[in-house]
């Protein structure tokens, strides 16, 4: 199966670094590079405008023929100093009356004067050069004399050469800037990333042997601390998880060795001989109750193992309690009887759930209690409506009985699978040590929970189960 590798984020933040930056590089450079040539021909308009100006006010100080003959003298000796510069001053029938030498002006330009139009030319001679001009009319003060056509030009070729250069050099540092930012970015995502390299080492270093490691919040980011916290707390899951499968398989297997050496042993007993048949009889006998037992295990653990995954009410129905506990009262009667206990029951409520379940559950709880209430002890059951302050109108069923007071440090785990608060594990042949597992299921199976309390040698087992469940999904347990 192939794998797709798509880029790293630290190539995808340099990209996109590098990109941007560029981008802006490239905009300012063009911005720039338009800036630069607006001012240079705004440098041609000004020294055009102010010649043509010039030779205006000239022409305008010509007051006769023989003064206008000095004309070219004039303008020639006005304007040896200004390179690139050139002009022209035609008469209306188009008599050549100045022409700097050299100097080439189009046809247009000329006829934009005799139109009044005033917007700048651009063309380029035989040689390439490039030239910029405008034209305009202007009058003596010859009586009779029509307005002359007066044309300034001036070479841009040198701006041309500039810009050429600039663009170069503005193109060169912005690639090497542009190179330059996607570096710096490429350090910069590596070094906003190295929290988060850190926390895959982390886990990549996390093992079942090692589910205690936890990312250190301290030196990470603000923006990746929520996600070291979800990790944090997603690895406590696991490991409270793990540890909890780890002591089911351990405590399933001991459970299982018990009855499994009875029967080998037992059976190995009985063949090493040849035996009487009242004496099979007695091994066959022995050997039911212990797959009874078993069975019983199994049936439980089939059970839990729905109810990890969402146990469902396959159906539900109007359930008594009252009526419930009364048939189990008259079930435990003899037992009771025999150990000098006293039952009692207190209430009563009516709640919408899956009778058979909940008659289990009730069974489990009650028969916890038989089992450790010593001899003279007494056990009652309280059901109680929870109108006010309780979600779907709660109804809590406690189990009380007399005895030893749990430890505390033992009534959190007092509902978990195998878990005896007897540390040497005694096997009882009553139970598999999952009743109060599968009482928890059934409780949270209809919306509601299971807990414990002990003190002053009271023992409480309380089941708070909603009059109308949450719902579930529909899945049958079969």
């Amino acid at each position: 199966m192939s794998v797709t590798h798509h880029p790293s984020i630290t190539f995808r933040l340099t990209l996109l670094f590098a990109s941007a930056s560029t981008t802006v590089l490239l905009l300012l450079g063009i911005i720039i590079g338009s800036l630069v040539e607006k001012h240079f021909e705004e440098l041609d308009m000004e020294l055009l405008h102010g010649t043509l100006q010039f030779i205006n006010h000239t022409l305008e100080n010509i007051h006769a023929n023989r003064k206008l003959a000095t004309l070219p003298k004039q303008l020639e000796d006005s304007l040896a100093g200004y390179h690139g510069l050139a002009v022209i001053v035609s008469s209306p029938n188009g008599k050549t009356l100045f022409l700097t030498k050299g100097a080439n002006f189009p046809r247009e330009l000329l006829t934009q004067a005799k139109e009044n139009l005033t917007w700048p030319t651009l063309w380029t001679d035989g040689e390439n050069h490039r030239y910029r001009g405008i034209s305009a009319t202007a009058s003596t003060h010859i009586i009779g004399q029509a307005p002359l056509v007066v044309a300034v030009s001036t070479d841009i070729a040198h701006h041309e050469r500039f810009m050429r250069s600039f663009r170069i050099t503005l193109w060169a540092v912005m690639g090497l800037a542009a190179l330059i930012t996607g570096f710096l970015g490429w350090i910069v995502a590596r070094r906003a990333l190295a929290p988060l390299r850190e926390m895959g080492q982390r886990a990549a270093g996390i093992t079942a042997s090692r589910l205690d490691q936890r990312m250190s919040a301290e030196l990470i980011p603000m923006e990746l601390a929520e996600v070291a916290e979800t990790l944090n707390a997603m690895l406590a899951r696991l490991e409270n998880s793990f540890h909890r499968l780890s002591d089911f398989s351990s405590d399933l297997a001991h459970e299982l060795r018990t009855p499994v050496s009875n029967l080998l042993t037992q059976t190995q007993v009985i063949l090493s001989k040849t035996r009487t048949p009242e004496e099979y009889q007695d091994v066959l006998a022995s050997n039911a109750e212990e797959l009874e037992h078993l069975s019983q295990m199994i049936a439980a653990m089939l059970f839990l193992a729905r109810s990890d995954n969402r146990l469902s009410l396959p159906e539900q129905e109007r359930v008594d309690l009252a009526t419930e506990v009364n048939n189990l009262f008259d079930f435990y009667e003899a037992l009771t009887e025999e150990k000098g206990i006293r039952l009692a029951l207190t209430g009563n409520a009516v709640i919408h759930g899956n009778q058979m379940m909940l008659r289990r559950a009730i069974n489990n709880l009650l028969s916890n209690a038989v089992r450790h209430t010593p001899s003279g002890g007494h056990i009652s059951i309280r059901i109680t409506n929870c109108d006010n302050g309780c979600d779907n109108g709660a109804v809590t069923l406690a189990v009380v009985n007399s005895g030893d007071t749990i430890d505390p440090l033992h009534l959190p785990r007092l509902f978990d699978r195998f878990y005896r608060v007897d540390a040497a594990r005694q096997r009882f042949s009553e139970g598999v040590g999952l009743g109060l597992a599968i009482t928890r299921s059934i409780a949270e199976a209809h919306g509601g929970e299971a807990f414990a309390t002990s003190e002053a040698g009271i023992t409480t087992f309380t089941l708070r189960i909603p009059r109308l469940p949450n719902g579930g999904s529909q899945k049958n347990l079969a």
